[in-house]
């Protein structure tokens, strides 16, 4: 396991969530990081806020999105952000995160997040319409994906939190 630097940020440049992470790993899915619980995170530049539970992420090859599969007693099991392609260098994976979240809640239900913020973001920061296109297409993608549990949706996650647990 080596370290990493987990950084997102908004269209623009502006520092979001970012945490340290382990690299567990790749597979057929991307690459696998655990971030334990009792991780120290902080939103751009805010207070740090420590995660409670325990978090296995995947950060796909080529794909626009990130996942974040939480331990319980996380209200979410499945935490996905649309995002551009993670880019790794340094030792640290960064990406945009493109406000659309796609979540499966423990009880089963598929929620698509942060329409407003997405909306908003199109104009304030001036989203590509390429770049819309992009984002909603990976979210109407995903959407299907989490919900029926294909592909790294279906428990993949689950060989790589038995190393972090």
């Amino acid at each position: 396991m080596s370290d990493v630097r987990i950084v997102y940020r908004k269209y623009g440049g502006a520092l979001h969530w970012n945490h340290p992470g382990q690299i567990l790993g790749e597979d057929e899915h991307g690459v696998w990081a655990g971030v334990p619980g009792g991780t120290v995170a902080r939103k751009g530049d805010g207070p740090p806020v420590t995660w409670e539970t325990t978090a296995i992420m995947l950060f796909p090859r080529d794909a626009w999105w990130t996942a974040s599969f939480n331990t319980p007693p996380h209200r979410s099991e499945v935490y996905v952000d649309v995002t551009t392609v993670p880019e790794w260098r340094d030792g640290e994976v960064t990406m945009l995160d493109l406000d659309l979240d796609v979540i499966r809640m423990r009880d089963g239900r598929l929620i698509l997040d942060d329409e407003d913020e997405f909306a908003e973001h199109q104009v304030l920061l001036g989203y590509p319409p390429e770049l819309i296109a992009r984002a909603e297409g990976t979210a109407r993608w995903l959407l299907d994906a989490v919900g029926e549990r294909k592909g790294p949706f279906g428990g993949a996650h689950l060989p790589w939190l038995a190393m972090v647990a």
